[in-house]
């Protein structure tokens, strides 16, 4: 059995979405999650920004972070999926377990 990871997704969305369509887009991403049995998920709008450069001719996004724990087999279900939205521009998982040994 695999152990459950504390994860830290950061997701670039296109610009165009308003604050609701931005909420609603999270909401079901949310639930999509809820659905794979992850738990701890908490959504987090970080607003609109420029970007350093452009990504498929978009200056500016939306970014949203994403925590939740998770077995490692569920995050690359949810990523995958994220990978065929026309919506996300860049994602990034970051895995918030601390592994780190102190000497």
């Amino acid at each position: 059995m695999s152990k459950t990871i504390k994860y830290e997704m950061m997701i670039l969305l296109t610009e165009e979405f308003n604050d609701n369509e931005l909420k609603t887009w999270a909401f079901n991403y949310a639930k999509t999650l809820r659905k794979l049995n992850v738990s701890e998920i908490s959504v987090i709008s970080r607003g609109k920004r420029d970007l350093a450069y452009e990504i498929e001719n978009q200056k500016r996004g939306n970014f949203i972070q994403i925590n939740f724990s998770s077995v490692p087999k569920h995050t690359e279900h949810f990523s995958s999926s994220l990978k065929f939205d026309s919506n996300v521009l860049r994602f990034l998982v970051l895995n918030k377990t601390n592994n780190v040994k102190k000497f």
